[in-house]
């Protein structure tokens, strides 16, 4: 092993902070996927959603060589808060 103080495992700050941005939606799709399946509503959405931001983060990672500040992966992080504003408001809207 190389004795380099920055190895691979270290983020700046700005990564660490895309990172998080990037776990908090996953996260709440993936507690909305139990909702749905324990109310058995809203279901494909609840079971698509997960899937495609694994699907997307992990291209985006791939393509931004793992720099979680890479502007791809801003831009996927921004899609999926968007999806996240648009559930809110179709929820408030059925309330």
């Amino acid at each position: 092993m190389r004795d380099d103080p920055q190895t691979s495992a270290d983020l700046t700050p700005a990564q660490r902070n895309w990172a998080l941005a990037a776990a908090v939606p996953f996260l709440l799709s993936l507690a909305l996927l139990g909702y749905a399946l324990a109310k058995q509503t809203f279901l494909a959405f609840a079971i698509g959603w997960p899937i495609l931001q694994l699907f997307g983060y992990t291209m985006t990672l791939r393509i931004a060589k793992g720099d979680f500040s890479h502007v791809l992966v801003k831009g996927q992080v921004m899609l999926h808060v968007m999806v996240l504003g648009l559930l809110a408001a179709v929820i408030a809207r059925a309330l």
